[in-house]
């Protein structure tokens, strides 16, 4: 005996029974009623997915809280409404791309016919591409938006609608509340336009993977040693994604000839299932394995890996011990500009008017070492976009040179506004070449930035708190933060207190407080607190935005002396963050 459905769910699903839906469609919710899934039924009709600000992610399958040609569909039609009000009277093209996963190709599709059935021009890619391609051709082709259909690194089950605006970035106010509105009113089927203008819609590939490719070249700094270099040892692994579309390619047109690539995860898997791995994430060391193992029977130099639609890349490297390790996302970030404003500078291609961009939760170690050669390093909130609205504003104004974020992402330049693994991985071997060429590995230049300028070490402890009650729970930790912050983490006295809710900054030590500008430079107001030691300590609590989950960002540091210190060092920053997990109640 089953339960009967909800009477709000019975009423979507009679919806979709009977409205203009089709017949595999229709059949699909039959089966679950004839199989008595209402488990399944409730989950697929008892709310519609939400247009978030970057878009959509979900389980594919029938039903409104679901990805598929409907819930795309509707979500396009809304930005393609958009579109037209906002320019009015002016020309609108937009451009398309997709990952490997199940239905990419034919949620791409969908969604070229809906804007076209709208008077949208369309740009579409011919084949899988990465996403940060598809940011590069929405600059390269004039364009006033794009859409990617991906789920970036989530499981098989999922897929994803990504929104980009006319300077190539995900979507920012007041753009993004606005396309939200849009999509929501878009309230039945009736209102979305299936039916697409062939005449609109344009295939692209080569000619833009062509302009892409020029740009990595044109971003490298050290083109001699890369000749010398040539041979260095490189393994890749595309994750069964996007990434293998290009990623060799562009590590063979900037001089490296000996790169093997993972041949079990090289196949861009038509179904969606990522055999190899349970989570194709290159954060997880579960999906770099294969490439770690190959690294170690050909000795290689360097192993790189993108997740799905190749906008993040995890790296490892043989250590001073000589084993194959993982780097965080804290450590790439840092040596990429590590690498840069030194290679920059050896150039001579600093003048004062350069600058690198990083999120509130990555790293200070980046700022420090930016501060060195007179190069400003500007923070922004969490997300690409508002690094890529900090390279908006300061257009003709500073050159940037590169950034990231903690979670695996790097942007090179400034010709793709999102996180570009494909340029990372290029930027990542040339610099590992640049330490070669003076006598390092990898790992061993990763020691000398630290001798230099410190050893910094992040953390990160990430609670779960599902259903309605969790997120009162999170809720409810925030407000306990702000009402009793700690007054010392691991024995060192808080001195400043960053809050972006109430976007203020409190300096402890003389009671001062000063507004935080919003509205500008990646800063808006948001439900993130910061506190700041005496000892350089930096603990960030953060809600996360797209999971039930709440993170907290711990950043400590000491000097390392000589790399000889490097074990003792790592393990005393390792157990400073775990005591103050502890301290607060954390772990």
């Amino acid at each position: 005996m089953t339960n009967a459905l909800e009477p709000s769910v019975q009423t979507k699903v009679n919806t979709w029974l009977a409205g203009n839906y089709d017949a595999a469609t229709k059949a699909a919710i039959q089966a679950l009623i004839d199989g008595h899934n209402n488990v399944e039924l409730t989950d697929a009709f008892y709310r519609d997915l939400e247009f978030g600000t970057g878009g959509l992610r979900g389980v594919m399958g029938v039903g409104s809280n679901r990805i598929n040609k409907y819930t795309i569909g509707a979500a396009t039609q809304g930005l393609a409404n958009y579109l037209n009000k906002n320019f009015a009277g002016q020309p609108i093209s937009v451009a398309i791309a997709h990952d490997s996963r199940n239905l990419s190709p034919e949620l791409a599709q969908v969604t070229a016919d809906v804007f076209s059935a709208n008077g949208i021009s369309v740009y579409l890619f011919e084949a899988l591409r990465p996403t940060p391609e598809l940011s590069f051709a929405i600059r390269e082709l004039g364009c006033r938006s794009g859409v990617v259909i991906t789920a970036s690194h989530n499981p098989k089950e999922y897929n994803g609608y990504k929104a980009y605006w006319t300077d190539g970035s995900q979507v920012v106010a007041p753009h993004d509340t606005n396309i939200m509105d849009e999509v929501k009113a878009v309230r039945s089927i009736e209102d979305i336009k299936f039916d697409g203008n062939p005449a609109l819609i344009s295939a692209i590939g080569a000619e833009i993977d062509a302009k892409y490719y020029d740009m990595i070249v044109a971003n490298s700094v050290s083109k001699a040693v890369i000749e010398r270099q040539k041979a260095l040892k490189i393994v890749y692994t595309p994750i069964h994604g996007a990434g293998i579309t290009l990623t060799p390619e562009a590590l063979r047109r900037i001089g490296f000839e000996n790169v093997t690539v993972i041949a079990e995860q090289a196949e861009p898997n038509g179904n969606g299932a990522f055999p190899t791995v349970v989570y194709p994430n290159p954060e997880e060391a579960e999906a770099m394995t294969l490439a770690m193992n190959k690294a170690r029977e050909v000795d290689a130099d360097l192993v790189l890996g993108t997740d799905p639609d190749a906008d993040r890349v995890g790296i490892a490297a043989r250590n001073h011990h000589g084993q194959i390790q993982l780097l965080n996302g804290n450590q790439t970030a840092s040596l990429l500009i590590y690498y840069l404003l030194k290679a920059w500078k050896e150039a001579g291609k600093l003048s004062g008017k350069e600058f690198v961009c990083k999120t509130i939760v990555t790293t200070d170690l980046i700022d420090r070492m930016a501060d060195a050669y007179g190069v400003n390093c500007y923070n922004t909130l969490t997300g690409f976009k508002y690094i890529a609205q900090v390279i908006r504003e300061l257009e003709g104004e500073q050159q940037f040179i590169g950034g990231g974020e903690e979670s695996y992402g790097y942007l090179i330049g400034d010709a793709v506004r999102d996180k570009d693994a494909v340029a990372a991985c290029a930027m990542i071997a040339e610099l590992t070449a640049y330490a070669k060429d003076n006598g390092l590995s990898l790992f061993d230049m990763l020691m000398a930035m630290y001798e230099e300028f410190g050893f910094y070490y992040e953390g990160l402890i990430s609670l779960t708190k599902k259903g309605k009650t969790g997120a009162e729970e999170i809720q409810q930790m925030m407000v306990d933060f702000r009402r009793s912050p700690p007054r010392s983490l691991a024995g060192s006295a808080v001195v400043k207190i960053d809050d972006y809710q109430a976007l203020t900054t409190t300096n402890l030590q003389t009671g001062e407080s000063q507004g935080i500008e919003a509205g500008k430079m990646g800063i808006e107001r948001a439900n993130v607190i910061q506190f700041f030691t005496a000892d350089g300590t930096k603990f960030t609590c953060r809600p996360s935005g797209t999971e039930p989950k709440i993170k907290f960002y711990v950043g400590v540091r000491e000097p390392l002396p000589n790399k000889a210190d490097f074990d003792v060092v790592y393990q005393k920053l390792q157990q400073k963050v775990v005591a103050i997990g502890q301290e607060l109640g954390l772990t």
